[in-house]
């Protein structure tokens, strides 16, 4: 979802599906399929129902696979749990510019929003993740307070997301700045179990505040195969960080992920060529290299 969403060319649902097929094949456990939003805000994302109704049968590959899918709001939950959806996430932001320019909302506000899908969530037995965004920087108002960001992890945990996943959505954060905000979110009694991280990597900087991340006890990141994606709010901004270039760091530090790389880049080389455009993954690049060599 997070890597197809800012394409401009619409992507075939059944691409869609073989894409979040191979992946599981690679041996992901975990992928974010679809959005539950207007098409009329994100038209790629028009084909939700259809991607679930495919998806529906989980056996072969997709079984053990989660799918979790994007829910901002009632009307969002109410369809993604009519389509079969499990799993939803909600979006809350650490600024306020971000947020109004985002979801037309205040911090606030967006929690209002989020109030009746927490009590819908628990009545149908559906879990929730929260996304904090902006949390290492902010396009309209630069450097975000540690103490902002921890403010609105705390709330979405104590409104009942069982994880939050903090999101440097411009990818302008630093190992020094990641450093900083886990030492803040552990300050408030928040145990970083209950937290997930996803860096962006416009600066170059995604494995690096991964890896103070991972030292520190935080085991999910999210990422996007090829390093697909942006942010349609912060000019330059790039994808969230190559799942390839995570599991090739991850196997150096011999962390066992049941990942196979080639069949990650392999997938990545699928919708990579799907959309015209290589792969933004730098270990992808250099493995369909040496492959061709």
């Amino acid at each position: 979802r997070d890597g197809l969403q800012n394409e401009k060319t619409l992507v075939e649902t059944a691409c869609k599906v073989e894409l979040i097929k191979r992946l599981a094949a690679a041996g992901l456990k975990c992928v974010e399929a679809t959005a539950f939003v207007s098409p009329k805000w994100v038209p790629q994302m028009g084909d939700h129902a259809e991607v679930m109704a495919a998806l529906k049968e989980k056996d072969g590959v997709l079984s053990g696979v989660d799918l979790p899918v994007l829910a901002p709001n009632l009307k969002g939950f109410e369809g993604a749990v009519a389509a079969g959806a499990q799993e939803v996430a909600v979006f809350a932001a650490a600024t306020e510019s971000f947020s109004k320019k985002n979801t037309n909302c205040s911090i606030a506000e967006s929690f209002d929003r989020f109030l009746p899908i927490m009590e819908a969530s628990k009545e149908k037995n559906v879990r929730v993740r929260g996304y904090v965004s902006v949390a290492l920087g902010c396009p309209y108002e630069g450097a975000v307070a540690p103490q902002a960001v921890t403010g609105v992890i705390k709330k979405l945990l104590d409104m009942g997301c069982y994880e939050v996943s903090i999101g440097d959505t411009i990818g302008c954060g630093t190992a020094g700045g990641v450093s900083d905000l886990l030492d803040c979110v552990e300050a408030e009694g928040i145990a970083l179990d209950h937290c997930a991280i996803h860096f962006h990597d416009t600066y170059g900087q995604a494995l690096a505040n991964i890896l103070v991340g991972l030292q520190r006890g935080v085991k999910v990141v999210d990422s996007s195969v090829a390093g697909l994606g942006g942010c349609p709010y912060a000019k330059g901004a790039t994808g969230n960080v190559a799942t390839e270039d995570v599991v090739y760091m991850l196997n150096g530090l011999g962390v066992s992920t049941g990942v196979d790389l080639d069949k990650l880049v392999d997938a990545g080389a699928f919708i990579s060529e799907k959309i015209g455009r290589s792969p933004a993954s730098r270990a992808a690049s250099a493995i369909l290299a040496k492959r061709g060599g």
